[in-house]
């Protein structure tokens, strides 16, 4: 019989990356999505196909994770076999000036839909990740991170992440719940939003090579960041659920590597020099700073079979390639 998933945060990076991958494994996709005047699903344009004619097999809810009683109706009606929670405030630096709606959604969403599932009666045959952050350690208590590492957040989106994070484990322990959270490291990928630091760097290089753009105006170049492969990790999120047991991974490439670094790739893969650019601004510092992230993937190489494929200077190519072709078209 065919699995049914519902993936909250769909039309994001990693919902768009997921729902192709459980299509691919001939699944019945459902994906939350929030009512906006304009439309923002480009990044699941392209599975149209799937949504429409006698193989439809995605489908798009309107919703919210502020709104618990839609989150109940939904999985009653839905009768989902799995569940993935991507859905979030994202931005870091920007949960500095919107905490309060930061928290509401990243941290009391994922209580609303363990709530919900607990309330639509699904507990006992439904799977759940949960997408927790590397930002949970922040100042970092040990090198390489891992499972065990104490965590350390260090801005409200760290804080928030950090509650769904231990509700997930609360939930499972307190309801038998098959619950798991992915504890990832950055992953970027074409499809990572425009205000992130790695797509700003790598569309503002394409830009600037199409004579669209001058420079690029960036904040803390020395902060030190664990790059892996989007299209990647959503394979780990997959893996996490078909296990006997729930439990929690880290998800990482175990290498560290500089915002400077990362600029020396994407730069040089256009033969430019990326200091001829780049300006320093005090505004997009945070208030307070995560100086090293590097996550050691042991246990998902272990019990998963996962790692990663794509390392630093091949993501940035690969993604300053697909900027530079998209500005041609």
């Amino acid at each position: 019989m065919r699995k049914k998933a519902f993936i909250t945060g769909i039309t994001g990076q990693d919902g768009s990356y997921l729902a192709e991958l459980l299509l691919s494994k001939n699944y019945e996709v459902h994906g939350l999505v929030r009512r906006a005047s304009t439309m923002n699903r480009g990044r699941i344009d392209h599975l149209q196909s799937f949504e429409h004619g006698p193989d439809q097999r995605l489908f798009l809810h309107y919703g919210d994770l502020a709104d618990s009683v839609s989150l109940v109706k939904l999985l009653y009606h839905l009768q989902p076999d799995e569940i993935y929670n991507l859905a979030a405030q994202s931005h870091v630096r920007v949960s500095f000036d919107i905490p309060e709606y930061t928290s509401d959604i990243t941290g009391v969403g994922a209580a609303r839909i363990l709530e919900a599932i607990i309330e639509s009666g699904i507990g006992k045959k439904v799977r759940f990740y949960q997408a927790s952050s590397s930002e949970m350690f922040g100042k970092v208590q040990a090198v390489p991170q891992t499972e065990t590492t104490p965590f350390y957040p260090r801005s409200p989106y760290a804080c928030a992440k950090l509650m769904a994070h231990w509700l997930t484990v609360n939930y499972r322990e307190s309801y038998n719940l098959f619950a798991c959270s992915g504890i990832l490291f950055n992953h970027e990928s074409p499809r990572r939003g425009e205000s992130f630091v790695t797509r700003k760097i790598t569309l503002a290089a394409a830009r600037i090579k199409r004579g669209l753009q001058k420079e690029l105006v960036l904040g803390n170049l020395d902060s030190k960041r664990d790059w892996g492969y989007a299209k990647e990790y959503v394979e780990g999120m997959w893996l996490m659920l078909q296990q006997d047991k729930p439990d929690d991974y880290v998800l990482a490439t175990n290498e560290t590597h500089t915002i400077r670094a990362f600029l020396d790739a994407t730069f040089g893969r256009l033969n430019l020099d990326w200091k001829d650019y780049v300006k320093f601004d005090e505004r997009y510092l945070r208030p307070a700073e995560v100086d090293l992230l590097i996550g050691d993937y042991a246990k998902a190489k272990k019990h998963l079979g996962w790692e990663p494929q794509t390392r630093m200077k091949a993501l940035a190519e690969l993604m300053v390639d697909e900027d530079l072709a998209a500005l041609g078209r």
